[in-house]
Parts: C-alpha cells; sequence; structure tokens
C-alpha cells in the first residue's frame, strides 16, 4: 500500500519530522526522483536519462505528481522548463523527505534483521517450561543475539497465538496439537503418580489402578488439558470414589501445588527434565505411553526454530538417559 505524497508532504510540513509510525506503508519515491531529476536539470530527456527512464514516463510522475499535490510544480514550454513558486517550496522539502524515507527504510530493515532473532515460544505451565531451560541456555551461548519471547497460557490461547504469529512454536502433546499445524515429537514418556516424601505411596518402586483408587485423596485436572492416557487414568481412579477425596484443579501448576503440600497425591505425564525435586514419580505402567512435542506452522522454517527443535530433542534425550542411569 502506497502512502499519498500530498499526505506525507503535509506531515512533514507541519511537524519537519518523517511519520514513523506510517512507514511500513510505502511511499512513491518514483514521483519525488522524477521531480528531483528535473528541478536539478530543467529538462526532462536529460531527467529521463539520467534515471534510466522514457521521457513520457518522466512526464507522467510529474502531472501525477501535481495532481496529487494540486499545485502546478513547473511552467513547460516547447523551448524551455522552469519551476514554479509552488516548485521551488517543494524543492526545499523534496530531498529531505527522501533521505528521511532512505533513513525509514534502513531502520525497519534493522529492525526485521533483529527480530530474526527472536523466537516466539508457548506452552501451559511450570513443568513444560522447565523442559525448555536447557535449550534455551544452550541456544542463548550458540547465538548471543537471541531473545526468546515466552507465553505461558491455556492450550486454546496458545492456538491462537500459533495462528496469528504472534508465536512460533508451542509445546503440545501429540494427540492434541493443533490440526493446521506440524507436530515434532520431542520425547515419549510414561505415566507416574507423584506424591510428596512420607505419602503412604512414596516407597512404592511402580503402582497399579487399584492401589491409586484406594489412595485417601487424589488431586486432577480436566481432561481438555491432559493428555489422553493421563485423562484415562484420572477417570479410571475417580470411578466410585467421594467426592470429597478428590481435588479438582484448573492447571498443572495448582495440581503440583497440592502435591507438594501434601494434601493430595496425583499422576500425570512424567516429562524428561520436568520432575519436581523433593517429590516421589513412581510410574504406572498400566499407562500408555505419552508423546510429547512442539507444534509449529508450516511456513516457520527458520535457521532458529530448526536449532531449538534439534536442541530440545537432543537435550531431553540425555535427560532421559541421565534418569534411567540413577
Amino acid at each position: 500500500m502506497l502512502l499519498s505524497i500530498k499526505v506525507f508532504y503535509r506531515y512533514f510540513i507541519l511537524h519537519k519530522s518523517y511519520p514513523e509510525q506510517l512507514g511500513e506503508l510505502g511511499l512513491n519515491t518514483t514521483q519525488l526522483e522524477c521531480f528531483l531529476a528535473v528541478s536539478e536539470s530543467l529538462n526532462f530527456s536529460r531527467a529521463a536519462e539520467q534515471l534510466k527512464l522514457t521521457q513520457p514516463a518522466v512526464s507522467h510522475q510529474i502531472t501525477s505528481l501535481e495532481d496529487e499535490l494540486g499545485v502546478k510544480l513547473f511552467w513547460r514550454s516547447s523551448k524551455s522548463v522552469r519551476l514554479t513558486q509552488e516548485g521551488y517550496m517543494f524543492a526545499q522539502y523534496a530531498s529531505e523527505i527522501m533521505r528521511l524515507t532512505g533513513l525509514s527504510k534502513a531502520r525497519l530493515k534493522e529492525i526485521r534483521s533483529i527480530e530474526q532473532k527472536r523466537l516466539g515460544i508457548g506452552c501451559r505451565n511450570a513443568l513444560e517450561l522447565g523442559m525448555l531451560r536447557p535449550s534455551l541456555k544452550r541456544l542463548r551461548a550458540e547465538e548471543p543475539d537471541f531473545v526468546p519471547m515466552l507465553r505461558m497460557i491455556a492450550q486454546d490461547a496458545l492456538e491462537t497465538l500459533l495462528s496469528e504469529g504472534s508465536i512460533q512454536v508451542m509445546s503440545s502433546f501429540g494427540d492434541s496439537f493443533p490440526k493446521r499445524a506440524n507436530y515434532r515429537e520431542i520425547a515419549r514418556c510414561g505415566v507416574s503418580c507423584i506424591c510428596a516424601a512420607g505419602h503412604p505411596l512414596a516407597g512404592e518402586e511402580e503402582l497399579t489402578v487399584k492401589q491409586l483408587r484406594q489412595a485417601e485423596r487424589v488431586a486432577v485436572c480436566r481432561p481438555q488439558i491432559s493428555p489422553k492416557a493421563v485423562a484415562e487414568i484420572q477417570a479410571l481412579i475417580m470411578s466410585g470414589r467421594d467426592s470429597s477425596q478428590i481435588i479438582f484443579c484448573d492447571s498443572v501448576d495448582i495440581l503440583c501445588t497440592m502435591v507438594e503440600t501434601g494434601f493430595a497425591c496425583a499422576v500425570l505425564a512424567d516429562l524428561p527434565q520436568a520432575r519436581l525435586p523433593g517429590l516421589s514419580y513412581i510410574p504406572v505402567p498400566e499407562a500408555e505411553t505419552i508423546s510429547f512435542g512442539v507444534a509449529y506452522l508450516a511456513e516457520e522454517n527458520s535457521p532458529l526454530l530448526r536449532r531449538f527443535l534439534t536442541l530440545l530433542e537432543e537435550l531431553a534425550a540425555n535427560g532421559e538417559k541421565r534418569r534411567k542411569s540413577i
């Protein structure tokens, strides 16, 4: 979209500055280039030769500029060309407008190059955010100018941000990633029961659904924010249980807080590099394995994003190896 020379000129005359908020709209600088070339040479043929345009093209640009400004800029005859009073006045500002237009384009280009070092990343809870930290630290070491733009909000809100381009990548489970997005698996994990030290289940090596149903109090999240495998186990351990023995939580962060403070045990996806200190994690073998990864749009394929995804995979794999070796 081209910004009207007339609007631009009036703004410049009033404020003696470039309207930076309009910079991205563009400006028909060909009109100004033709005007400046003719005003310097006072000859349409020489101006056309200098600009590598045809003489009719230069004449058309001058005429359209005059029509836009509503004034005559040149007196023209078969023998000579000279500036009108309005032409002299406009000439005082045309060069400065061109200079500031070039400066604005350079600044916008600089801003875009800076934005190329930014990466919008979304996650849904503190556990997923914890999984990102090692990769963010490594990427910062490799790319000192890199700045992550982190968002931690609900799944549906993240999907909106992804579709709008406000973020370029978001954490997701394999059974619930956005339909329009590509999915890249980072790790596979099981379902574990988490409980505080001193809880009756804390010493177990693994747990069955039957044992979980007998636990005194459990904390659960809405099925919509849990992977399918976790939601299925939650449904089984809630079945037939008195409601006073169930704590319903709006988020994984609240669920973990209820567990850490000893109010309940819970089941959740046992993400690599995301275990909370001081809690016991007991595998639930009856649950299906969960695919955890990230979702991104097909058109988002920057080198920064590709490197971030590679680091996520590598560090998740290394973290899982270390956990198994302990």
